[in-house]
């Protein structure tokens, strides 16, 4: 009885360990990473397609590197620009690791690799930016882009050539700022920039506005004077043909003319009840008297 449990013990154990053998010798590979295998500390195989794979356990190990891709946000970095001023760059870069082997020969950890990347990156935008003037920095008329895409192209083929198995996706420069000692003075000739241009915005706009109103104050002047001429030759036509009628009517009976002509002068005589001396014996008194 005794040899029966030892032998079912021994089968126990041996099987303990043959799962334990087992478990050891799988590891799975997850979607968005790589599990390169190591033999003693040296590089054998990578996998990069999820699934569960087989290595020698205790001499075969595994290291796991990201494969999809990471960003970097590097720390704000102090630069001086061509004419001197000195700016706070604020930065960050995409990136990926393309090819394991290098990586992990090169640099082994992602931390290692970021201090590689945020280097190459500080040297090349000190460069770049110490070439320009603050001014076109923050323009708004500055090709920031192009000079992202010029220092994306040189931080990717520095790190290309180091042999790293980095692959540079993207460096955007996210902010240039001054040094809160400096901002001040920049704020306020900024200002002062920005209150020359409004004033020869209002100057332009005065001396056109006056332009305009000039324009149309003369063709003004010159539609009455027009107007004006025209009225005068329109009345006068009617006060020519007026007399014509006049003649015309009063010629046919120039006795009642001068009868009708002295009675209309009444009215203006006699307005306001004036006193007038007549001679008795004139025909403006006949008149009046009815003796004519």
């Amino acid at each position: 009885m005794n040899k029966k449990n030892s032998k079912w013990i021994g089968i126990g154990v041996i099987g303990v360990i043959v799962l334990g053998l087992l478990i050891a010798s799988m590891f799975v590979v997850k979607e968005g990473e790589y599990k390169v295998v190591l033999q003693f500390g040296e590089f054998t195989r990578v996998h990069e397609e999820p699934g569960l794979y087989l290595k020698i356990p205790f001499i075969e190990t595994t290291e796991t590197l990201p494969k999809y891709q990471k960003i970097y946000d590097s720390s704000p970095a102090s630069i001086l620009t061509q004419d001197k001023k000195p700016i706070q760059v604020d930065n960050y870069t995409v990136w990926r690791i393309e090819d394991p082997r290098a990586y992990l020969r090169t640099l082994k950890t992602v931390a290692y690799g970021e201090q590689r990347i945020d280097s190459a990156v500080y040297n090349v935008v000190r460069r770049k930016l110490s070439e320009i003037e603050y001014g076109a920095i923050i323009s708004e008329n500055t090709e920031r882009g192009n000079l992202n895409d010029e220092i994306t192209r040189e931080v990717s083929s520095i790190v290309g050539t180091s042999g790293y198995g980095i692959d540079i996706i993207d460096v955007r420069i996210k902010r240039t700022d001054l040094p809160e000692e400096n901002k001040q003075s920049v704020y306020n000739r900024m200002i002062s920039d920005r209150q020359s241009m409004a004033a020869r915005y209002l100057s332009e706009g005065d001396e056109e506005s006056k332009k305009i109103t000039a324009i149309a104050d003369r063709d003004a002047r010159v539609l009455i004077a027009q107007s004006e001429a025209q009225a005068k030759e329109i009345i006068a036509e009617g006060e020519e043909e007026a007399a014509k009628i006049y003649n015309a009517a009063y010629g046919q009976d120039p006795a009642f003319y001068q009868l009708y002509r002295t009675l209309d002068s009444y009215k203006t005589t006699f307005q306001g009840e004036p006193v007038i001396m007549l001679p008795i014996d004139s025909p403006y008194a006949r008149i009046l008297l009815g003796e004519q």
